[in-house]
């Protein structure tokens, strides 16, 4: 593992999007990082002009101490790396997460997954994208199983639940053939559900009765997050296929994954879905376990190794030659 020099510093810049802050928090801490978070907050016109317009001046307080990193993600934080880019020139290596839509160069290093179409020599292409749930982690949370729900009987299935986003609005008819799955599910195993900021009232309030009445758990917000306990612990995970992102970490545990529809599939995510349900990762979900383990898929410390080795080579071409 190629590994970055002591006291490297990194930016971390997003709109605070959790979609878009985990990737860059999962590269981050691959990277042994502890990066900087700055959140960009563009009012409009510079939000709908994002990510081909100017930044919003209120966004642009930067000034050095440049860091050596930025890592970045989410359209309306393109313009703010551009003008980093920019003012900190050479002192600052950028990596952009997923298409910026501005072409290659919106940075000196760009990670997409194959089914986007973006390609260049300064692009890296994988399945999958970084996120934080390592195997490191995974391990320490079933060592230390969080206190509500290691009491749950086995087996256990995780619930990932998002829900609307600008591709698409959950459909109540499947939303209430989603609950019916899950109400079958129950009979077979504990039921562990965490719904997102997206998960619109009515279901929210429908998955906490399901899991009251079930003797299951729900994530009402308080407390500490259990999502990763939720991975760890689980011996099937139901994600629903609005996120590529719950997809790709529950893929880092090896654990069976149920595939549910609230929205209609974004057909971009479509070929990820397809290539995981060829590798035997990934099931429909019909209210009940399917599937066995697998080698767990995890891309995050390959595109952190991709990523140190483009940075050294950067700063130090003779000792670190090749690349892009």
């Amino acid at each position: 593992m190629t590994t970055l020099p002591p006291g490297t510093t990194a930016w971390i810049l997003t709109d605070g999007k959790a979609g878009d802050l985990a990737p860059c928090r999962g590269l981050a801490q691959a990277l042994g990082l502890v990066a900087e978070e700055r959140r960009v907050a563009p009012r409009p016109p510079f939000s709908w002009l994002a990510p081909r317009g100017p930044a919003d001046p209120r966004d642009l307080a930067l000034a050095p101490p440049w860091p050596d990193l930025a890592i970045a993600a989410g359209r309306r934080a393109v313009p703010v790396l551009r003008a980093l880019r920019r003012r900190a020139g050479a002192a600052t290596f950028t990596v952009f997460l997923r298409d910026p839509r501005t072409g290659p160069g919106a940075a000196d290093l760009i990670w997409v997954p194959e089914h986007d179409r973006l390609r260049g020599r300064n692009v890296l292409v994988t399945l999958a994208g970084p996120h934080p749930v390592s195997a490191a982690r995974l391990a320490a949370a079933r060592a230390a199983p969080d206190p509500r729900l290691r009491a749950l009987p086995a087996p256990r299935a995780a619930i990932l639940v998002g829900g609307d986003d600008r591709r698409g609005r959950v459909r109540p008819q499947a939303a209430a053939a989603f609950l019916s799955g899950l109400e079958r599910l129950a009979g077979e195993a504990s039921l562990m559900i965490t719904p997102s900021r997206r998960t619109p009232p009515a279901l929210r309030a429908a998955l906490r009765d399901l899991a009251s009445r079930r003797s299951g758990f729900f994530h009402d917000g308080s407390g500490a997050d259990p999502y990763l306990a939720l991975l760890a612990l689980a011996d099937a995970i139901v994600v629903t296929a609005d996120s590529a992102n719950m997809v790709a970490e529950a893929a880092a545990t090896g654990s069976p994954i149920l595939l549910g529809e609230l929205t209609e599939t974004y057909a971009r995510h479509r070929p990820f879905f397809a290539a995981l349900r060829q590798y035997g990762a990934v099931h429909p979900f019909d209210g009940r376990l399917e599937g066995s383990r697998y080698e767990p898929l995890d891309f995050t410390p390959a595109i952190a190794e991709a990523v140190a080795a483009a940075y050294l080579r950067r700063r130090d071409p003779q000792t670190h030659p090749g690349g892009p």
